[in-house]
């Protein structure tokens, strides 16, 4: 007989006295379904991509910003997490947004479901994604078609570019969205944040949007292929920050007053659970 730990959106579960066969079995379902996931994402990418791609070729020539294209992303993901019968969603603050004003746009990162479940906002913002991303079939595709700002983490150039590509978005009233980690939490807890979001938002002068996500770590962590079930994703949208209210100029020490937010505002949301 054991014991077994399920990690349950923030919260810990203890399922008594498992038997060993109870507990592969346990792994068997979840491995079923893990294949069912990727057949039906594969599917969905083999419909839905074309019809994309054709409708960014008809509005390449007056779509500059890729609005469209975004736009469209971000229906597809919401319609495919929530074909997914494999886990339950709770969105919080959606509407704090304000659609006349830009954001820098900032979330923890637990796992690769992450950019759908952002999306899933359906917000209009620029994605900033690491260079590594490109190389993923379908999502690579998708960066190129949204014409999404990529950064190659180990080149001081291509920071730079980056940088002033997000200030171009910014001044053109489109957010930006990053992830301040740089990449996915091998435990679900939130690490150290990098400076660029913050630095950006101080120079640009505009409010922070923080986002936090919890559970999805649970379902698809980190170098993952098996969906884990009986977890309950939520997604909780905080109050932009104005510039105003940062007390700092230093983005390091913006970065840090954010990263212990955050950090403190996961503990009181697993604690509700």
């Amino acid at each position: 007989m054991v014991n077994r730990v399920f990690y349950h959106k923030g919260s810990l579960r203890i399922a008594q006295s498992l038997t060993k066969w109870e507990t592969a079995n346990l792994f068997i379902m979840d491995v079923l379904k893990s294949i069912i996931v990727w057949l039906a994402g594969i599917v969905f990418a083999i419909l839905f991509f074309p019809l994309t791609f054709i409708i960014w070729l008809l509005t390449l020539p007056f779509d500059r910003d890729r609005k469209i294209t975004h736009w469209i992303l971000t229906r597809q993901s919401w319609l495919l997490v929530w074909l997914l019968p494999i886990w339950k969603i709770r969105i919080e603050g959606r509407k704090r947004v304000k659609k006349d004003i830009t954001y820098v746009i900032i979330s923890n990162h637990q796992s690769i479901l992450d950019i759908l479940l952002i999306n899933c906002l359906r917000y209009r913002f620029k994605w900033i994604s690491k260079i590594e991303n490109m190389k993923v079939p379908v999502l690579g595709w998708y960066l190129r078609m949204a014409g999404y700002i990529i950064v190659d983490r180990g080149n001081k150039e291509s920071k730079e570019e980056m940088m002033e590509k997000s200030r171009q978005c910014l001044n053109e009233d489109t957010s930006v969205m990053l992830f301040p980690e740089g990449t996915r939490s091998p435990d679900s807890n939130i690490g150290f944040f990098k400076r660029g979001a913050f630095q950006l938002a101080i120079s640009a002068g505009k409010p922070i949007l923080p986002i936090l996500i919890d559970g999805s770590g649970g379902v698809l962590p980190k170098h993952g292929l098996i969906f884990k079930t009986g977890h309950r994703i939520k997604i909780k949208v905080f109050d932009p920050v104005p510039p105003e209210s940062f007390n700092t100029e230093d983005p390091d020490i913006l970065a840090l007053n954010f990263s212990t937010f955050m950090t403190e505002a996961l503990k009181e949301l697993r604690a509700e659970s």
